[in-house]
């Protein structure tokens, strides 16, 4: 790629429309003039949103205006799909890139639509469900980067890997919000030439941004002036925008990571970093045939509760109790950072899913009916990690399968059914434990370690992955976070050489260490295997 003198683009904020016009006429030489350029194949960021349509369009139009003979280069439009994505723009985004595919077919443009998944394990019930990853907050964000930035991340850099470099076509703006403004402003140093950067976050790639200065209105001015080049109605678009507002008229953004007229904004319709989902309430609230949606808003409204600790562990997901300092009315608490869901919530929200999946197939309109909130290779997955990573060998998720839907579970995973122990051998350790969750805890990780190593042919690292049972789930809850507490005094005295604490700390330990030793050598407690095997000999 040959480096042109780096230049500032005029500032286009008081353009008449006529002005936008030419200026788009001046923008489409310069998208055939780069396209001619080089081999370097394009991808065109497509979300189904006003900018990314808008941008679509334009390239599409611009390579349109080139003989036949040199639309050489292909051109990839890549969209994410969650799987959690708000069901009406999904289906909207889905059927557009179907249109797009024939009428590239038909137009002889070298475009080739490209639908994007996160992988299984990434998906976001996996991790909520599975995993037991509390709804996502601005602090623990876990979602952007597995739900949408490592699929598109992994197709760019397939595309470099077989043809060494790639141009990215996004409809970014900087008029969308004064943060973006900002993050762009920055980018600015990568510039090579007018609308195009360096992509510092991946080698071999560059970034171009056509419609970088336009304004809302132009957007929408070009969409509804210029007809959509595959055959989609983009009048459709701006009607589902204004659906999408609470006064009906402000539109809004489709592309998750584009916010506009406030708060409003499409995307994922379980999303928790949002106070609230504006677009999918204006929806239900415009027309009558959303309001099939409502389950959906009631779900997500139920996972957005601020203080969800009661449905955590105490720990977190490794097992380990770790302490935060908190301001409670003034004064400083240390508290236990609360980890994942715990196995009753897991089920609950597995469970509350299936029902509205359910529901919503009755009272859908007809095109939609066919909803999928949660596909079978999700279920599978959750239920592995539930079974091999968790431990719970009562095998919980057929069965809510089953009274939930009424049909069988079927795992399409290999010899996913055979166990040496399911819910009957859970039922007998419930009863034996009496209520106690942590004591049921360590003796159920403590089986199922034992059945795991029993399948493998080598059982080396048994005991490894037994004492780690014992080191996260061998303590009582508050056992656990009072050793928390000893273990963060005893480092804060070492880092300030308090060695009188120090010393008391382990005199504790030791007057902990010789009680034990003296109930143990009492006379009249009954005798055990570990008692009689490890009794000191007599002299």
């Amino acid at each position: 790629m040959t480096i042109a003198p780096q230049t500032d683009s005029k500032n286009q904020q008081n353009r008449t429309v006529a002005e936008l016009v030419d200026y788009i006429q001046v923008l489409t030489t310069e998208i055939q003039e780069l396209y001619c350029l080089d081999a370097i194949p394009w991808v065109v960021g497509y979300s189904g949103g006003k900018d990314s349509t808008a941008t679509l369009q334009l390239i599409w139009n611009a390579i349109s205006g080139l003989p036949p003979e040199k639309r050489t280069k292909t051109i990839h439009v890549i969209t994410t799909d969650t799987l959690v994505e708000n069901p009406l723009v999904a289906t909207w985004v889905k059927n557009s890139l179907k249109q797009m595919k024939i009428a590239a077919q038909e137009q002889g443009i070298p475009l080739e639509p490209h639908l994007l998944y996160p992988a299984v394990k990434d998906t976001f019930w996996v991790n909520l469900i599975g995993k037991g990853y509390p709804a996502p907050r601005n602090r623990m964000r876990w979602c952007t980067d597995r739900l949408k930035i490592k699929p598109t991340d992994s197709f760019i850099r397939e595309v470099i890997q077989a043809t060494g470099e790639v141009i990215l076509v996004l409809g970014t703006r900087k008029a969308e919000s004064v943060k973006r403004s900002i993050t762009m402003a920055k980018h600015r140093e990568w510039r090579i030439r007018d609308h195009m950067n360096l992509n510092p976050s991946r080698p071999n790639s560059m970034i171009y941004l056509p419609i970088e200065d336009w304004r809302t209105d132009e957007v929408w001015i070009y969409l509804n002036q210029w007809e959509n080049p595959w055959g989609y109605s983009n009048k459709d678009l701006f009607t589902m925008y204004r659906g999408a507002t609470a006064d009906n008229e402000c539109p809004l953004v489709v592309d998750t990571s584009t916010p506009s007229c406030g708060d409003s904004r499409f995307g994922c319709w379980v999303c928790t970093i949002v106070n609230k989902d504006k677009s999918m309430e204006a929806m239900i609230q415009n027309d009558e045939e959303k309001e099939w949606m409502q389950p959906l808003l009631d779900m997500r409204n139920e996972l957005d509760i601020r203080d969800d600790r009661n449905k955590r562990d105490f720990r977190r997901i490794w097992g380990e109790v770790q302490l935060f300092e908190r301001n409670v009315d003034g004064e400083i608490s240390v508290e236990p950072i609360h980890g994942p869901y715990t196995k009753y919530w897991r089920e609950y929200w597995l469970r509350k899913l299936l029902k509205i999946e359910k529901q919503i197939r009755h009272t859908a309109p007809e095109n939609m009916r066919d909803i999928t909130l949660i596909s079978m290779e999700e279920l599978s997955e959750i239920r592995r990690i539930w079974l091999e990573e968790k431990h719970e060998f009562d095998d919980s998720l057929p069965r809510i399968y089953q009274e939930v839907t009424g049909e069988e579970f079927k795992d399409p995973r290999p010899g996913a059914d055979y166990s040496l122990l399911g819910s009957d051998e859970w039922e007998v350790l419930e009863e034996i434990c009496e209520g106690d969750a942590m004591q049921l805890e360590l003796m159920a990780k403590l089986l199922d370690t034992e059945r795991q190593f029993k399948k493998k042919t080598r059982r080396v690292g048994i005991f490894d992955s037994l004492e780690k049972c014992f080191e996260t789930s061998s303590r009582s809850q508050q056992d656990a976070i009072d050793y928390a507490h000893f273990k963060r005094d005893l480092r804060q005295a070492a880092s300030e050489g308090d060695i009188a604490t120090i010393r008391a700390a382990f005199k504790q330990l030791n007057i902990g260490e010789t009680a034990e030793k003296e109930e143990n050598e009492q006379p009249n407690k009954p005798a055990n295997f570990a008692s009689m095997k490890f009794k000191k000999k007599e002299e």
